[in-house]
């Protein structure tokens, strides 16, 4: 058998990965192309995120916390004896304090077939704003790094940048297209936890709905809020097309006090109205622009949490959704007898200084 030297090796890894970026994976027996799409979701902490993933996939599964950074994967056949479409799906966990971690799915192979589905828990909406905001940016801000990379690749090599931009969702003569900052790739906004929802007051519903419609079409994002059973029948639609660029249904459904379905480019800044003014004076607020505007009227509403309340654990190991009692305890004696020979130590060492 002859010997295959480590630099053919090397020429094979290299051929297939200039292949990916190129477009170029094909089935090996049809030789047709495989579409392939990288999913990141993101959202709330313990805000449904994994019992929304499981049921999209059909998986009669317990969901479980998520521990930092899941992966799993769906596929799908376009038709009898064709390649089946694969979708790479990551789950962010920890709400807000492992933001960083958006670096690992957003990378320059992936970012031309990206999307991102954004869940919010609106049982909780003092946090909302300050959830979205944060995730939003970190997931951006990396977006534009790796867009920014690909651009100053070597010559010769297809750029993979991200193809979502006003023109694929909005019409030329739309009149939103120059007040709008589309996200840079496909985004979803889920607003999940609706049965506690509907119980709230239907003034600070109104506000988290139209607040909700507004950063939505601010993204040219879609927009989805339902009860957990209705959600899963209407976002299905929305999850196939960023899975697998299949069609959406253009079904809407905006009024504030009732469930919410709003697909990209489907809504305007006319029909959602200024902010909600509960007992806020807008024009004391000195906003730099609407979205400030937007949020500082929110905020009125639903201050947002206090530093403390807020501060999430960096350790994974601290948080309680991670609990291992017996392991805990183990630690946690370990932790004491570690304090116990520093504190002996530091003696000894007191005692050598008197000493001398």
């Amino acid at each position: 058998m002859p010997k295959i030297s480590s630099d053919t090796l090397w020429e094979l890894a290299a051929a297939e990965v200039h292949s990916r970026e190129s477009g170029g994976a094909e089935d090996r027996d049809g030789g047709e192309a495989v579409n392939e799409r990288t999913v990141l979701l993101m959202g709330s902490k313990a805000g449904g995120k994994t019992s929304i993933l499981l049921r999209c996939l059909d998986r009669d599964e317990l969901s479980k916390p998520t521990l930092a950074l899941e992966y799993t994967f769906g596929r799908r056949a376009r038709g009898h004896n064709t390649p089946k479409d694969i979708a790479h799906l990551w789950e962010l966990g920890g709400g807000t304090s492992l933001s960083d971690l958006v670096q690992i799915p957003i990378t320059p192979v992936t970012i031309s077939c990206l999307s991102v589905i954004l869940v919010l828990d609106l049982s909780k909406p003092n946090a909302l704003w300050g959830t979205m905001e944060k995730l939003l940016q970190a997931a951006q801000a990396h977006l534009e790094r790796t867009s920014s990379q690909v651009q100053k690749s070597k010559p010769g090599v297809k750029h993979q940048t991200p193809s979502h931009s006003a023109a694929r969702v909005l019409p030329k003569d739309y009149p939103d297209r120059e007040l709008i900052s589309p996200f840079p790739v496909p985004l979803l906004i889920i607003g999940s936890k609706y049965d506690i929802f509907q119980e709230f007051d239907s003034d600070k519903k109104k506000v988290v709905s139209k607040t909700l419609r507004f950063i939505a079409h601010y993204y040219a994002a879609s927009l989805v809020v339902r009860m957990f059973l209705m959600l899963l029948q209407h976002i299905s639609v929305i999850l196939f097309f960023l899975f697998f660029f299949s069609v959406i249904r253009k079904t809407v459904s905006s009024d504030p006090l009732k469930p919410l379905i709003i697909p990209a480019g489907s809504d305007s800044f006319g029909q959602i109205g200024s902010p909600p003014t509960v007992d806020v004076d807008i024009t004391s607020l000195h906003a730099k622009n609407p979205k400030d505007l937007w949020k500082k009227v929110y905020e009125r509403v639903f201050p947002p949490e206090s530093t403390n309340e807020q501060r999430e654990l960096k350790d994974p190991a601290k948080d309680p959704q991670y609990s291992e009692p017996q392991i805990d305890a183990m630690r946690a004696q370990k932790d004491q007898e570690l304090e116990q020979y520093k504190r002996n130590a530091a003696k000894s060492w007191k005692g050598l200084e008197l000493e001398t």
